[in-house]
């Protein structure tokens, strides 16, 4: 059985958690494949219960499904059981949970260096939640990183930590005037984390293989996304890692093959968190409708999101780098009552159209957004399960959107709910 990967198509936040549950009920796996507790959904359930899910998937939340943190992901352990034990609270079975013993840990020396490195950057910060994730994913690219297999040696582990403190305590104190940490205080609490988690890990390489050989379904599912992407984002303005369908094999072990299907989410409009480029971009009454009928704030950190209109530069790059099948738009119901609705078609940069992506940095920042404009619908489309059943202008817009993005769109979100969605083509 080939492999579906869900990956994000602007800036993240696009409603990811809302389609892999959606999915969920169908699929015998889903696996988190890179990112760590930077990022996170929200999913609300038919019941009407709202979960907030940050580092485990969300597949958590559908009985018979196992969820998998592959080793692409960094983690946190701290962060990790105190959501297990939320989510138990909460009456979710979380037992079926596995954890690759190749993810990377986050460690106190990341999480402070992240913060104050930031604030020493000062106006030229990149915007990070200061969780320590950049800098773990720097240790491991530097092939001086802890894994999560390290917790089930406490001879490994203790070694290890007295060997890279030697030097991050020299940065902190000598660099950043802040205190050392103690190898030995860590290396005591996180051999605490090992006793909780132990039950968890597993070689999810070889799980998940041998579950694909299986005929099982499996569904990997990337935090942030394509314009995130380490490698093909807006760099630097980036998160540490690869939310493209690339990062799905690298951080899963699944061969490219394997995946067959590469569902795109995408936002009826375009929002950004953090810093950096971003040109359709409002700052008007507009940009406050956007953020407020939209909801507009971060799951994990509770920041406002930037607002802008739709991108089709940002959709049609994200098609190519992703070799996206599907696309499914989110929050088409946040756009009713507008009297015309622009999208972005090309960049205009120093008295030029560009339809594709700047090849450069400095033209990213100086693209000014060239607009189209369609008239708007008043209806509330809450309630519409058929395409048919969208008004004629909703409908227009979603067809120039699949257009210009040149994938087509199989699914159209009109609310939060799990039910809440018009489905064109079906996705498995």
């Amino acid at each position: 059985m080939p492999a579906i990967a869900v990956v994000g198509t602007q800036w993240g936040d696009e409603g990811k958690g809302k389609v892999t549950d959606l999915l969920g009920a169908d699929m015998d796996y889903v696996v988190r494949y890179q990112g760590g507790n930077n990022a996170g959904h929200t999913v609300v359930t038919p019941d009407g219960t709202k979960y907030a899910i940050h580092l485990v998937p969300v597949g958590i939340l559908t009985p018979g499904v196992v969820p998998v943190i592959a080793g692409g992901v960094v983690v946190d352990p701290k962060f990790l059981i105190a959501e297990l034990d939320e989510l138990s609270a909460g009456g979710v079975d979380v037992s079926n949970l596995k954890l690759s013993a190749d993810a990377h840990l986050i460690m106190p020396h990341h999480r402070a260096l992240d913060r104050v490195v930031e604030r020493y950057l000062g106006s030229s910060r990149i915007g990070t939640t200061g969780r320590g994730i950049g800098p773990t994913y720097a240790d491991k690219v530097a092939r001086m990183g802890i894994r999560v297999q390290d917790l089930l040696d406490p001879g490994i582990l203790t070694a290890k930590l007295e060997a890279i403190l030697r030097e991050k305590n020299q940065i902190l104190v000598k660099v950043y005037n802040r205190k050392a940490i103690d190898p030995a205080a860590v290396a005591e609490e996180y051999l605490g984390y090992a006793e909780r988690l132990k039950p968890y890990i597993a070689d999810t390489r070889l799980l998940l293989n041998k579950a694909l050989e299986a005929g099982k379904n499996v569904l990997l599912e990337g935090a942030q996304a394509t314009m995130l992407d380490v490698d093909h984002g807006t760099y630097p303005f980036v998160t540490s890692s690869n939310p493209t369908t690339g990062g799905a094999c690298v951080g899963t072990g699944i061969a490219p093959g394997k995946i067959t299907t590469a569902i795109g989410i995408i936002k009826a409009y375009t929002t950004r968190v953090g810093s950096g480029p971003f040109p359709t971009e409002l700052h008007d009454e507009y940009g406050e409708f956007l953020l407020k009928r939209g909801g507009e704030y971060g799951v994990t950190t509770g920041r406002r999101r930037r607002c802008g209109w739709f991108d089709a530069v940002l959709g049609r790059y994200a098609v190519r780098v992703n070799g996206i099948t599907d696309l499914f738009v989110t929050k088409l119901d946040v756009l009713s009552e507008l009297k015309r609705v622009p999208i972005c078609v090309g960049y205009e940069i120093d008295g030029e159209v560009f339809e594709d992506m700047p090849m450069t940095q400095t033209d990213v920042h100086h693209a000014k957004p060239v607009y189209e404009y369609h008239d708007g619908w008043w209806e509330d489309v809450s309630e519409c399960r058929k395409f048919e059943e969208l008004p004629a202008n909703a409908q227009a817009y979603i067809a120039r959107l699949e257009e210009l993005c040149g994938a087509r769109v199989s699914v159209i979100g009109v609310g939060p709910g799990r039910d809440e969605n018009v489905i064109r083509h079906p996705l498995i």
